[in-house]
C-alpha cells in the first residue's frame, strides 16, 4: 500500500520517486543532491547564468523595470521534475506541495523572502480551470510553505489566497515569446477588493510553481503594484530552462 505524500513527507518511509530506493522520502537525499544541485541565477528572472553578475544580460538591458523585482527558483523544470510538476498538478496528487516546498525552502535566499515579505499570494487559477482540477497547486505550496517555515521562523507572512483574481484563460502560450505571452495576459489579473487595505504599501511573495519567461508573474505582479503594493517578489519550484 502507497500512503499518500502528505504522510510520507512527515513520519512514512517511502519508495523515491526518481531511483525507486527504499526505504526514503519521497526524493531521497541522494536524487536530491543529484538533481537539485544550487545553481547560479539572476536575481530578477531566475534564468541560469554561468558567472554571477547578479542580473542576467536581458534583465540589464530591459527598459522598462520589472514588476516583479526579484524571483527565486529551486530547481529546472527538466528531469526529473517536469515528472513530478506533471503529477502534482494532472493526476490528483495534491501531496506533492510538501516536497516541493522542502526543496524551495532550502534554496539559497528562499527564507530570507519569507521572512521579509508581508504576505504570501497564490498565483491564481480561473474558476474554470479550478473547478475541473479541485485544487490550485500554488495554493497547495503556499499552505506548505508556511507549515515548514514556521517550524524554524519565528515570524511568517500571512497567506492572501484570494488577493488575485484570474478573469479568464489565455491561448496555449507553449511556442510564444516573452512579449507575446505578456500581450496575452494583459488585463487577466484583477486584485480582490476586500484584500486592498492587506495589500497597499506591502512586500508580497508570489508563489507558483514553474515559470517559464516570467510573463505570468510579470502580469500577477503589475496587478499587485497597481492596487498599492510596494513591492512584489517570486518563489517558485521550477523554470524552464532555455526560456
Amino acid at each position: 500500500m502507497r500512503f499518500p505524500l502528505s504522510l510520507q513527507a512527515d513520519w512514512l518511509p517511502s519508495i523515491c520517486e526518481v531511483c525507486g530506493g527504499w526505504p526514503s522520502q519521497p526524493i531521497c537525499v541522494a536524487c536530491t543532491q543529484r538533481f537539485a544541485a544550487p545553481r547560479l541565477r539572476c536575481a530578477c528572472c531566475a534564468a541560469p547564468m554561468a558567472v554571477d553578475t547578479g542580473r542576467c544580460g536581458s534583465c540589464i538591458t530591459r527598459i522598462e523595470p520589472p514588476a516583479v523585482g526579484q524571483c527565486v527558483v529551486a530547481v529546472d523544470y527538466a528531469y526529473p521534475w517536469d515528472h513530478i510538476v506533471a503529477q502534482f498538478k494532472f493526476q490528483q496528487q495534491p501531496g506533492w506541495a510538501q516536497p516541493m516546498a522542502a526543496l524551495m525552502l532550502r534554496t539559497p535566499r528562499a527564507r530570507q523572502l519569507l521572512s521579509d515579505c508581508d504576505a504570501l499570494v497564490p498565483v491564481p487559477l480561473t474558476p474554470a480551470r479550478l473547478a475541473m482540477r479541485g485544487y490550485n497547486q500554488s495554493w497547495e505550496l503556499v499552505k506548505a510553505l508556511r507549515q515548514q517555515a514556521m517550524r524554524t521562523q519565528a515570524q511568517v507572512a500571512p497567506p492572501l489566497r484570494q488577493a488575485l483574481l484570474r478573469t479568464g484563460e489565455t491561448p496555449d502560450q507553449h511556442s510564444l515569446s516573452r512579449d507575446e505571452r505578456m500581450r496575452n495576459l494583459r488585463g487577466v489579473f484583477l486584485v480582490n477588493p476586500p484584500e486592498l487595505p492587506g495589500l497597499a504599501g506591502s512586500h508580497v511573495l508570489l508563489v507558483d510553481d514553474v515559470t517559464t519567461t516570467g510573463a505570468t508573474l510579470q502580469a500577477a505582479g503589475q496587478a499587485l503594484l497597481a492596487a498599492g503594493a510596494q513591492r512584489v517578489s517570486a518563489l517558485v519550484f521550477a523554470r524552464t530552462p532555455a526560456a
